[in-house]
């Protein structure tokens, strides 16, 4: 039943719009239990109405392999686990496959259980969806601010924009907030908000332009670019 089930859900997720995700129920009833409003702002958008800047930002702020992995990075695991065993703050190697499938199908938290249905969720989607459908799917599911969730809604909310014309700096200043978006804001950005939204438009250089559907693409033929894959 679990099998099928979930199946089914990765299929029917490949084309109907995500509209809720459990970390959206979740955050509505902390909300409540802190004596609060319920406040959820998400409106679901096509890839092709946001700025193409966002998923070249996201990438080189969280997952500059996206293109070319298969849901997993193993070195940035291999990395984060060699960092981790030295002590000191705790790195984490979650790629834009995994936190889409963590965002819709999952709760948040660490527990190897949780993990180990991220694992199977991510799976799935790489196997199902385009490249372009999880970017799709991840840009309009994740959390952006408080109540905020996906890149039109904290255009409108942050930007007084629509998604599709956030301009470059503002793509990578979303970018800088996704490790906490909770405690760093694009609203009201701090003086290191500043200094990742700089730090990720360098990056930005690096990353090829994001394709679109059906359409081949040559990580060689941009800056820096020192590889050729071809999906």
């Amino acid at each position: 039943m679990f099998f099928s089930t979930s199946i089914l859900a990765v299929v029917i997720y490949r084309f109907l719009p995500v509209y809720l995700t459990p970390l959206m129920v979740i955050r509505c009833f902390q909300q409540v239990g802190e004596g609060e409003s319920i406040q959820l702002h998400h409106h679901w958008v096509s890839l092709d109405q946001i700025s193409p800047h966002l998923p070249v930002a996201v990438m080189a702020s969280e997952d500059q392999r996206f293109l070319l992995h298969h849901g997993f990075d193993y070195d940035a695991i291999e990395k984060a686990a060699q960092h981790n065993l030295r002590g000191g703050k705790k790195h984490g190697a979650s790629t834009i496959s995994q936190q889409t499938a963590k965002n819709v199908f999952l709760w948040p938290g660490r527990s190897w259980t949780r993990k180990g249905f991220e694992v199977y969720f991510t799976a799935l989607i790489e196997l199902m969806w385009s490249k372009q459908r999880i970017m799709e799917v991840y840009l309009n599911s994740i959390e952006m601010g408080d109540g905020i969730y996906g890149a039109d809604a904290c255009a409108e909310y942050h930007f007084n924009k629509t998604a599709s014309d956030l301009s470059r700096a503002d793509c990578a200043l979303i970018a800088a907030t996704l490790p906490n978006p909770r405690k760093f804001s694009s609203k009201n950005p701090s003086a290191y908000m500043r200094l990742r939204q700089r730090q990720i438009e360098q990056n930005m250089k690096f990353i090829p332009s994001f394709p679109k559907e059906g359409e081949d693409y040559d990580p060689h033929t941009a800056a820096g670019g020192v590889y050729r894959h071809k999906r």
